[in-house]
């Protein structure tokens, strides 16, 4: 016969032989009448002592109750620092398991990722992801871990006012997903119950009002702006922007950013950087015409294409090793520190960037 479940005798639990059959020996109270803290063998054979059972019931429905108060009112008890962890996507005889999104999720150093300038908007656009479809793929403890970064993210926001469009966005879907899991089909599928689940759903539409009324202030600089630049220099600094909604709002501040702003030359190299690379669009893009409306034609663009994804840095996958890590520049530099034990005869050649989509789909079995 297979085993199936818990054994009904399994270490935990006093049990005694009885000509019935094996009964459970229950200890029950703080206090006990006997010196040996004991009960006697044949009270707890008497039939019709059931009540002797029903502390014990208590007992444990009072500490399920405390546990799950501790758990649902406490950050995650996963907290790893690892820079780097091996991605394993199926048994051998070496390996037993393999790697899920949620304990990558756990295990990478995600807190201290988003300090990162270079790294934050590469965790934002990972957690929206996802919050789009792989919600309901991570553990009870990997959701905890989940809604703990994200909070530190909102956060962040509020204290340096960096990138509030992207962890609008970030909650909006997040808000969007909630809703459809726990409102509109009736029952919760995530691991939970319910009602913690609609608790989450308060606390983020509290962090998107904090981020609708946060005020950025005005600074007070007193050597030279950026409207002190030369025309050519400003033009440039545009230039380097791979984000339409960047340029828009640029081009917003001053009558002369928005005539740089609606530069053809400008949209024309960004439909070139974005969809060059896409079937159909690469005659299109480079084309020598002088009537085509490229700010028009970059948002058409948007709405049959995915944009190129550029962040500063980003998550590194070995291929020679199947490790999924951060790569730390300044010890790359200084010490020749490929960011995990890469044993390739030439590690720079097995790395690969992970973008976001990229690093879902490592663990899609």
């Amino acid at each position: 016969m297979p085993f199936l479940g818990k054994d009904w005798r399994s270490p935990g639990w006093s049990w005694t032989k009885t000509e019935h059959g094996w009964k459970r020996m229950v200890f029950f109270g703080h206090e006990l009448e006997d010196n040996n803290r004991e009960i006697v063998l044949k009270e707890l054979c008497n039939d019709n002592n059931d009540n002797l059972f029903v502390g014990d019931v208590c007992e444990l429905a009072t500490t399920k109750r405390k546990k799950d108060f501790y758990n649902n009112n406490t950050k995650s008890q996963f907290v790893f620092r690892d820079k780097w962890i091996y991605v394993q996507k199926g048994s051998t005889k070496e390996r037993h398991g393999y790697c899920t999104l949620g304990e990558a999720l756990n295990r990478l150093d995600f807190s201290s990722a988003i300090q990162d300038l270079r790294r934050f908007n590469y965790v934002a656009k990972l957690f929206q992801l996802i919050a789009r479809s792989q919600l309901t793929s991570l553990s009870g403890a990997a959701q905890k871990n989940y809604f703990n970064i994200l909070e530190k993210i909102v956060r962040k926001v509020l204290e340096d006012h960096y990138n509030p469009r992207l962890v609008k966005e970030l909650l909006q879907d997040l808000s969007s997903t909630l809703h459809s899991l726990t409102i509109h089909v009736g029952r919760c599928v995530l691991v939970g119950n319910v009602n913690i689940w609609l608790c989450r759903l308060e606390t983020i539409v509290k962090w998107q009002q904090e981020l609708n009324n946060m005020q950025i202030p005005k600074q007070m600089c007193t050597g030279m702006s950026f409207s002190d630049l030369p025309l050519h220099m400003q033009n440039k600094i545009l230039l380097k922007l791979s984000d339409a909604c960047d340029i828009i709002n640029l081009g917003q501040a001053t009558p002369t950013l928005h005539i740089l702003s609606e530069n053809r030359t400008l949209w024309k190299k960004l439909c070139h950087f974005h969809f060059s690379d896409k079937p159909f669009c690469n005659n299109l893009v480079l084309t020598k015409s002088d009537n085509v409306d490229w700010k028009l034609m970059y948002f058409n663009l948007q709405k049959h294409y995915p944009m190129r994804e550029q962040y500063g840095d980003t998550l590194h996958f070995c291929k020679h090793c199947s490790i999924l890590f951060w790569k730390d520049r300044h010890l790359a530099l200084l010490f020749k520190d490929f960011g995990h034990p890469c044993t390739a005869n030439d590690p720079d050649s097995c790395l690969m960037p992970i973008s976001p989509q990229h690093f879902i789909d490592l663990f899609k079995f």
